[in-house]
């Protein structure tokens, strides 16, 4: 696989449109910073490690409103053949703030509010709303 953080968004994207309580991940260190950043702004309703042999895997609960998933759309940016780095300033806000970016900075993967907060840009890893 050339790009298991976009095999994941996808995952996510189509266990809640199929309506889906929940889904099971490989796991990596990025992919469990990107899923608790989903969880801070309750996009997701919970997440947990299992550790099994011979490999982790990460299990997602999706949340829902009524029967309508809370996650319309994500979009991968930046990807293996072009990387997205934006300055500082130029961190962008997604369906003018209704939606969240992810970034990957040297302060560790952080959402577009608080890399805005602490005035670091970085790699646009996705969008999410």
């Amino acid at each position: 696989m050339t790009d298991p953080i976009a095999d994941m968004i996808i995952r996510i994207k189509n266990a809640s449109m199929a309506g889906r309580k929940d889904l099971v991940l490989p796991h990596s260190k990025l992919k469990e910073e990107i899923i608790k950043i989903l969880k801070i702004n309750n996009y997701i309703e919970d997440y947990q490690i299992i550790d099994e042999k011979p490999q982790k895997n990460i299990k997602i609960i999706l949340k829902y409103v009524g029967k309508l998933s809370v996650i319309t759309d994500v979009k991968r940016v930046s990807k293996p053949g072009r990387r997205i780095y934006v300055k500082a300033g130029e961190v962008p806000q997604t369906l003018n703030g209704y939606g969240l970016t992810i970034l990957s900075s040297n302060q560790g993967v952080i959402d577009d509010k608080a890399a805005r907060k602490a005035k670091v840009g970085g790699e646009i890893i996705c969008q999410i709303w």
